[in-house]
C-alpha cells in the first residue's frame, strides 16, 4: 500500500470521527495537500480542518471539495483573527434585524424568531421599523437638529432650522402655518393620498407641490413641507429624508456585526483585512444579469468569459437570472445549468480560485414573486456543483463582504416598476440614473414602493435595507447601465447580458472603480 493510499485511509477515518463523510476524490484532493507534511504536521492539520469545517456549520455531514478548500484557504490565511473571512456570501434569510431604542439611541438586534408565513403583526411592525429608522437620522440633521447653545448665547445657523412635527400635533390643530412632516406616503382611499406614522394620518393637497429630486411612489417615506388648515395638509415641498454617510451611521450600532456573516464584530473595522483590500490591487468581482442560459449564443460568449478569466481569476463571477425563458420548466433549466458547467471545463484555474454566484430573478421556477427569494434548490444545480465545485447558490438579495467592503446583490427590474408608480416624473431625464441612486439612498431601502408592485416577506425586511450604507449596490435591472455615486455609496446597474451585445460589469475593490466590459467575438481577450 503506497504512501497516498494510506493517507487517503486516514482522511476518511479521522473524518469520520469528527462527525463527517467524504467521499474518496475529496479525500484524495486533502491527501495531496498534506503529502509534503511530516507525520505530526499531517495530525495537526487534520484537526484543524475538521474543527474549521464544523465552524462552516454544514447543512449536511457529506464534505464538498468547497468546504475543504475554504477550510484550507482560511488557515493559510496570516494575520487574521477567528471570524475574519476575506470574501463570503450573506443569505437574506439570515441577515440580522435591528430596531432603534429610542431611550438609549441606538440600534439593538431584534433576536425574535422569523418565518416565511410571518405574524400580522408584522406587517405594520415591519414599517415602524422603517419609519424609526429614517426618523432618527433625519433628526440628527442639520436642518432639524436642535440649536447649540454656548455660554448661554445659540449660535446661530446660516441653514434655516425646521420643527418636525408628528400627524398628531397637526390633527390636534385646526391651523399651522409651516408644517413639515415624516410619514408613508399611501393612499388610504382612491385618489386621496395621505402621509402617515404612527400616531396617525394626514389628507394631502398635490396640486401645486414641488417635487425633489427621486421618484416618489406609493409606499415611499417622506418629507412634506406646507400648510395645514382643516384637515388638510397643502403640501408645497415633497422631497424625501436626508441621506446620511455610513460612517455616522455605524456609530449608533457600535462594533456588532449589522452586516451578516460569521463575525461577531462588524469586520469594516479589521484593520488586517483593510491593508490585505488595499494590497491586493488585482482582485475583481464580475457582475452578469439577465444571463439566458437557454440561448445558445449566451453559453458561446459564456465560454468565453471563463477562457479569458482563467489566467487571471476574478475573486467571483456573479450570474444573475432569469436563467430561461419563463415557460422552461424544472428539468430544462436543470439541464441548462449543468451545461453551464460544462463551460467551464479546462478552465482549472478559474474553478479553483473563484466561487460562481447564482442569483434568481422572481422569474425563475420554485419560488413566489416576493422579496427576499430563496437561492435555486440543490436539485436543480446538482450538475453545475459537480461540474464547479466553488458554486454558491444565493437569495434574492444577497450580501457580499470583501474584505472591508459591503457589497448588496438585487436582481430585479426596479427602474421600471420606479417609472410605472412615481407620482412626478422627474423632469430631468437625462439624469434619470441620479434620481434612481438619491431614491434608494434616502429611502436606506431597496423597494420603497407599494407592496402591490413589490411584495415583500414582513419577518425579513431588514434583508432590503442599506443602512447603514453599503460600498456598493449592484442592481440587475434589464434597463440601460449606469453608475453613480453618492453619499460614499456606489449605485450599479448590470444591464441586461442579452441586451448590450453581451456587456459586463466589473469591480476592482481596491480602486472602487467600475470597469465596463464586453466579450469580444474572438477568444484572444476581453475588451474593457
Amino acid at each position: 500500500m503506497d504512501e497516498l493510499t494510506k493517507l487517503k485511509r486516514k482522511i476518511t477515518t479521522s473524518f469520520k470521527l469528527s462527525g463527517f463523510v467524504i467521499r474518496s476524490e475529496n479525500s484524495a484532493y486533502l491527501a495531496e495537500q498534506l503529502l509534503p507534511f511530516d507525520e505530526a504536521e499531517r495530525e495537526k492539520w487534520l484537526t484543524v480542518i475538521t474543527d474549521n469545517l464544523q465552524g462552516q456549520r454544514l447543512q449536511t455531514a457529506q464534505v464538498e471539495r468547497g468546504a475543504l478548500e475554504k477550510a484550507i484557504n482560511e488557515i493559510n490565511r496570516v494575520g487574521l483573527d477567528e471570524g475574519e473571512t476575506v470574501f463570503a456570501v450573506i443569505d437574506a434569510f439570515k441577515v440580522p434585524r435591528y430596531h432603534y431604542n429610542t431611550q438609549y439611541k441606538k440600534f439593538e438586534l431584534n433576536q425574535e424568531a422569523r418565518c416565511i408565513l410571518a405574524r400580522p403583526a408584522l406587517k405594520a411592525a415591519h414599517l415602524r421599523d422603517r419609519y424609526a429608522m429614517l426618523l432618527q437620522k433625519t433628526l440628527r440633521h442639520e436642518l432639524f437638529a436642535p440649536q447649540i447653545i454656548q455660554g448661554g448665547v445659540s449660535t446661530e445657523s446660516q441653514v434655516k432650522k425646521f420643527k418636525l412635527l408628528y400627524a398628531e400635533n397637526l390633527l390636534a390643530s385646526s391651523t399651522v402655518k409651516e408644517a413639515v412632516i415624516l410619514g408613508l406616503l399611501t393612499q388610504l382611499k382612491e385618489g386621496k393620498f395621505y402621509l402617515e406614522d404612527p400616531t396617525g394620518s394626514i389628507e394631502l393637497d398635490l396640486s401645486a407641490t414641488r417635487f425633489h429630486s427621486g421618484f416618489f411612489c406609493e409606499g415611499s417615506f417622506v418629507l412634506a413641507e406646507g400648510s395645514y388648515n382643516n384637515g388638510v395638509l397643502k403640501v408645497d415641498g415633497l422631497g424625501f429624508p436626508p441621506a446620511e454617510p455610513a460612517t455616522s451611521s455605524r456609530a449608533f450600532f457600535g462594533t456588532q456585526n449589522s452586516w451578516g456573516g460569521d463575525s461577531l464584530k462588524l469586520l469594516k473595522y479589521s484593520v488586517r483585512l483593510q491593508e490585505l483590500e488595499n494590497t491586493n490591487t488585482e482582485a475583481t468581482l464580475v457582475f452578469l444579469s439577465d444571463v439566458r442560459l437557454d440561448n445558445p449564443v449566451v453559453l458561446e460568449r459564456l465560454r468565453m468569459l471563463f477562457v479569458g478569466y482563467d489566467s487571471c481569476p476574478p475573486i467571483a463571477i456573479v450570474l444573475m437570472g432569469p436563467f430561461a425563458a419563463s415557460n422552461s420548466n424544472y428539468h430544462a433549466l436543470s439541464q441548462h445549468l449543468t451545461a453551464l458547467g460544462a463551460l467551464a471545463t479546462g478552465c482549472d484555474e478559474l474553478k479553483k480560485q473563484t466561487d460562481l454566484i447564482i442569483v434568481p430573478s422572481c422569474e425563475d421556477p420554485t419560488a413566489p414573486n416576493i422579496l427576499p427569494r430563496a437561492p435555486l434548490p440543490e436539485s436543480l444545480t446538482s450538475g453545475l456543483r459537480k461540474a464547479w465545485s466553488r458554486t454558491i447558490c444565493a437569495s434574492n438579495p444577497c450580501r457580499l463582504q470583501y474584505c472591508t467592503q459591503q457589497i448588496v446583490v438585487c436582481r430585479l427590474d426596479l427602474m421600471a416598476k420606479f417609472c410605472r408608480n412615481t407620482l412626478h416624473f422627474p423632469t430631468d431625464t437625462d439624469n434619470i440614473e441620479q434620481h434612481f441612486a438619491r431614491t434608494l439612498i434616502c429611502q436606506n431601502h431597496l423597494t420603497p414602493i407599494h407592496p402591490i408592485a413589490m411584495p415583500v416577506h414582513w419577518g425579513y425586511d431588514a434583508a432590503l435595507w442599506l443602512y447603514p450604507l453599503p460600498d456598493l449596490v449592484v442592481i440587475g435591472d434589464s434597463c440601460q447601465s449606469f453608475s453613480t455615486t453618492q453619499h460614499g455609496c456606489t449605485v450599479l446597474n448590470t444591464g441586461s447580458f442579452v441586451k448590450s451585445k453581451f456587456a459586463f460589469k466589473v469591480y476592482i475593490p481596491a480602486t472602487h472603480v467600475i470597469e465596463d466590459s464586453e466579450i469580444p467575438d474572438d477568444m484572444t481577450s476581453l475588451s474593457a
